[in-house]
């Protein structure tokens, strides 16, 4: 570490060209390339999945993605509008990439709402949603929406049109910044040392977001990565420059040279960034293990971007210190060190009177802030995992004025129709299936039936359900199990005719069914990894268990957060967010990353401890001194990150939302219960059985230095 920052300082210049070079390489060749993000996932071997694959084989020209262009006659009726509408339908109907456009005056008027005033025409496009690019989409957005008059609202619902829908980036994203920018302007008091922790996170984001959408093309990356490698990115990465360069600042106060500063900076609190960034994307590759390829491009996105940003502080940092040299500290601090001299190693300060305080009052504190954490993740017993619809959506966009206007005219269910799908090789399969058809009439929870549809070769029938409830309703979800487990058997139990439950509401059941199924095996895979990087870093086996809890206790606090918000809507009007499930795929993701982010604050905090400790042998000492000297950078850098996750709740796009205000809660508690306050106070109550380890484990355990002394050696 220290060879590797005498060449970045030493060579300031070079480094600093090498990265600028980097940057504008990597920018122009994503901007040459575009993008080719998709939300694309499979889940073989589903019941959701082969009703899919026998659709796509029987009706290849509804196998594509199916929308909605609603109309809604605000003087008159539908049918006073019926010639504006039919030109829309046949305009529409000649684009490409569309299959078919059905009009809401086919079909015995079945697509017009009782009264009159809605009504719909269903648009088959020829590839799935992901597979469509926004051009494509927008052809018929243009064509529809030529139809708006004072009398005819035009709206769109459906996958598709709610990709046009979706927020590019997130305006908040720039307050975030702005607040971040206070921060380290009054945790430094210099705005040139305030540049640095900004700077560089920003320039290693903008290498990331573009190896992102390079990446993008050779492997399947979900659209909103790159919003979420944003949010990641910006987070650890002002936060790991806001060490380092606070570890150099103290050595400048002390009396060190700009280069020994910054060696001792980078051997120091950069050996911990460089832990601390590997335990990150550990956690995050950590999702690997499920299997499941819809996240794979999102693990592998979100940890090339902590990558980048760890190596942006450990080269491109340092050489930006030796360019800023001692404008690092603020005037004051400069006059200080010129007219007092080198400052003292412990200073007396707020956080030495807390580490004090904490340490003689160690059980108290723990139960108070156990107290703390157990009441903020209650709410988490009523998680909900499923997908939010586009109900959800905020209330001004088209998709979310189309599924109210359906809802309206047609029955909630209308928004989310189950395909009961049934493979028919003989008259016995599909006796079974009208007979199914019938069984279903009249049902609880089901609002209507269409009649059975066969393929143009017979051998698919579909069956179109009606729920009563929402899309997002768990009696929809109930409704899917029924009749899978109720009403097909009932119906097959002569034929043994395979039919299955599908439809984009069945889809994200089976989801929501495997990602809780893998949770288990996820989070133990993640912890166990965890507990053995922090063995091999102190030496100790206490210090890994405690990790372990804390991590635990954060991620069911931050998880009771985002239900209270999102799932009891407490607050949610506030960032434009509508109440429903939590999808499905958010726990998965959230807890590889809190899991990372929980390790840098414990890395951090118990690396400096452990520092003390190989020095002083005290137990109590080591822990308050490593407390005291870590609480106001750390409590800093806890502020920086919730500024800037918080700031991604402001949007629009509510999965984001979620990782905002989830992300943002965690480190919230993290940094000011548990490692403020519950961690130092449990390793004062376990005293020297902190840095305990059995001798066999011992001999076994490879030696990797965390930390380091402030020798310094040429």
């Amino acid at each position: 570490m220290k060879s590797l920052a005498r060449f970045s300082f030493r060579r300031r210049w070079l480094v600093l060209a090498a990265w600028i070079v980097l940057f504008l390489g990597i920018n122009v060749a994503a901007q040459t390339f575009g993008s080719a993000f998709a939300n694309s996932f499979s889940l073989p071997g589903t019941n959701s999945t082969h009703a899919l694959t026998l659709l796509q084989s029987g009706f290849a020209s509804k196998s594509g993605d199916i929308d909605q262009i609603v109309f809604q006659a605000t003087r008159g009726t539908i049918q006073s509008h019926q010639r504006q509408i039919e030109a829309v339908v046949a305009r529409a109907s000649k684009l490409p990439d569309v299959a078919q456009v059905v009009s809401p005056f086919l079909g015995g008027s079945l697509q017009i709402s009782k009264d009159g005033k809605i009504a719909y025409a269903v648009v088959y496009f020829s590839k799935s949603s992901f597979k469509l690019t926004n051009p494509q989409i927008r052809a018929v957005e243009t064509v529809a929406a030529g139809a708006r008059s004072p009398s005819l609202n035009v709206q769109f619902g459906g996958n598709a049109f709610g990709q046009l829908d979706a927020p590019k980036g997130s305006p908040g994203e720039i307050f975030g910044l702005i607040a971040t920018a206070i921060v380290l302007i009054l945790a430094f008091g210099s705005f040139f040392a305030m540049l640095l922790p900004l700077g560089v996170a920003l320039f290693a984001l903008g290498i990331a977001s573009a190896a992102t959408t390079l990446l993008s093309h050779g492997l399947n990356i979900a659209q909103f990565a790159p919003i979420l490698g944003s949010l990641i990115g910006l987070g650890v990465g002002i936060d790991y420059a806001l060490f380092i360069v606070t570890r150099s600042r103290q050595g400048l106060k002390r009396g060190l040279s700009v280069e020994d500063s910054i060696v001792t900076a980078i051997d120091t609190s950069g050996r911990a960034v460089l832990f601390a960034g590997a335990t990150v994307c550990i956690a995050l590759l950590g999702m690997l293990v499920l299997r499941l390829a819809f996240l794979n491009g999102v693990a592998i996105a979100s940890s090339l971007t902590v990558l980048i940003t760890m190596f942006a502080s450990l080269t491109l940092l340092p050489a930006l210190l030796g360019i800023e040299k001692f404008h690092a500290l603020s005037r004051k601090e400069r006059r200080s060190l010129k007219v007092n001299g080198p400052e003292p190693l412990v200073i007396a300060s707020a956080w030495q009177r807390w580490a004090a305080y904490v340490s003689r009052r160690p059980r108290t504190i723990s139960l108070a802030a156990l107290v703390v954490i157990v009441v903020l993740g209650i709410p988490f017993f009523s998680l909900h995992l499923g997908s939010s619809d586009q109900g959800s959506n905020p209330a001004g966009s088209t998709t979310r004025q189309a599924y109210d206007l359906l809802a309206k005219g047609f029955g909630p269910g209308f928004n989310g129709p189950l395909q009961v799908v049934g493979a028919i090789h003989n008259s016995a399969d599909q006796q079974a299936m009208i007979a199914l058809d019938q069984s279903l009439q009249g049902k609880p929870d089901v609002a209507a039936v269409a009649p059975l549809q066969l393929s143009a070769n017979g051998h698919v029938g579909v069956i179109y359900v009606i729920p009563k409830s929402s899309p997002q309703d768990t009696k929809t979800e109930d409704l899917i199990q029924t009749i899978r487990s109720t009403y097909v058997p009932a119906a097959t139990s002569g034929s043994h005719t395979a039919i299955y439950v599908g439809g984009l509401v069945a889809i994200f059941v089976d989801f929501a069914t495997i990602f809780t199924a893998k949770i288990p095996l996820f989070v133990g895979v993640i912890v166990l990894l965890g507990c053995l990087l922090l063995m091999v870093a102190f030496r100790s086996i206490v210090i890994p268990l405690t990790a372990a809890a804390m991590n635990l206790f954060a991620a069911g606090a931050s998880f009771g957060l985002v239900v209270a918000v999102f799932q009891w809507g407490w607050g949610s009007s506030l960032i434009g967010a509508g109440t429903g499930p939590i999808e499905s795929f958010l726990p998965v993701i959230m807890i590889a990353i809190l899991f990372g982010l929980s390790m840098d604050y414990q890395v951090f905090l118990v690396s400096r401890m452990h520092e003390e400790w190989l020095n002083t042998g005290s137990n109590e000492e080591a822990i308050s001194r490593g407390q005291a000297n870590t609480g106001r950078v750390i409590s800093a850098a806890a502020l920086v990150m919730i500024c800037v996750f918080f700031s991604f709740a402001f949007g629009g796009q509510r999965v984001i939302a979620e990782f905002g205000i989830g992300l943002g809660g965690a480190v919230l508690m993290d940094a000011f219960i548990l490692r403020t306050v519950l961690v130092p106070a449990l390793m004062h109550f376990f005293g020297n059985a902190n840095w305990w380890m059995p001798a066999w484990l011992e001999r076994i355990v490879p030696h990797v230095a965390v930390e380091a002394t402030e020798e310094l050696a040429v």
